[in-house]
């Protein structure tokens, strides 16, 4: 009789996204990225990406993103 393990990926709680990461989530909308793709990239769900653009989770991504762009431009 076959057997119905769950595989260890379902049910695994979405990566949390650090503040580099949501950095980097900027940069990537901002390149033209879809949210489902950048969450894709991540690991995480389009929740997750979402708050960092809503400015909900890291806040200060924002403006350490835009420092960033426009020190390497």
């Amino acid at each position: 009789m076959p057997t119905f393990d769950t595989p260890p990926e379902r049910g695994k709680p979405s990566r949390i996204l650090t503040k580099d990461d949501a950095i980097q989530v900027w940069f990537m909308k901002w390149d033209g990225w879809l949210q489902s793709r950048i969450a894709a990239h991540f690991d995480t769900n389009q929740g997750r990406i979402s708050e960092v653009i809503n400015l909900k989770r890291h806040p200060s991504a924002y403006e350490a993103a835009l420092y960033r762009r426009g020190r390497a431009a």
